[in-house]
């Protein structure tokens, strides 16, 4: 006879409590605690080459997070770790504390293989739900190629794909251009794909 386990379903609450205490950053969905994969070497050389941004950002009013900093996404029940975030003037928190935020103006998300289809997927869908979000950009990371969509002033979103090496993306949120030449900076493109995703015991 084969008995069959109720999946285990967490409340907000209980998700904060444990991401106080883990090893490892893991997302909430409506219930749900995903662990998040490992980073590598060209993940993080394309999140270090987005923060020379930052100070050009901090003049014109904007704050740029990486990695560590949550967004509460309202409409799904989400809490996830966007690479780089941009917002505009002073974050929104959600709940207590300054770990979790609501209203940023850019997503940057750094993806592999194995989340490149959640990433332009349901995550952009989750995304789009923010009042704020208005500007979004998929860096692959093993290849040259940056997806960027920017919603219109119509509410819709306009998709450009760049993938030449000497292509420059023009930030249109923020005012500023980006050649792919700096994103990639040290990016090695002959490394094999590997991430190391945890697994922990009872998580789903």
């Amino acid at each position: 006879m084969i008995v069959q386990v109720a999946k285990r379903h967490y409340s907000p609450k209980e998700y904060l409590e444990r991401e106080t205490q883990a090893d490892f950053r893991s997302e909430y969905r409506n219930g749900d605690i995903v662990p998040m994969a490992g980073g590598t070497t060209n993940h993080n050389e394309v999140v270090t080459n987005l923060c020379v941004l930052k100070p050009q950002l901090r003049a014109k009013g904007y704050r740029l997070f990486t990695e560590n900093v949550r967004v509460w996404v309202e409409r799904y029940r989400i809490y996830t770790y966007p690479d780089v975030m941009v917002i505009a003037g002073e974050p929104v928190y959600h709940g207590t504390g300054t770990t979790t935020v609501t209203n940023p103006s850019l997503i940057v998300e750094v993806a592999s293989k194995s989340t490149k289809n959640y990433d332009q997927g349901d995550k952009f869908d989750y995304y789009r739900s923010l009042p704020s979000f208005k500007e979004y950009l998929l860096v692959e990371q093993y290849r040259w190629r940056v997806m960027q969509h920017l919603r219109t002033e119509n509410g819709q979103w306009l998709l450009t794909d760049y993938e030449a090496e000497d292509a420059v993306v023009d930030l249109v949120t923020l005012g500023l251009k980006l050649p792919l030449g700096d994103i990639y900076a040290g990016v090695d493109f002959s490394l094999p794909e590997e991430e190391n995703a945890p697994n922990p015991e009872g998580i789903v």
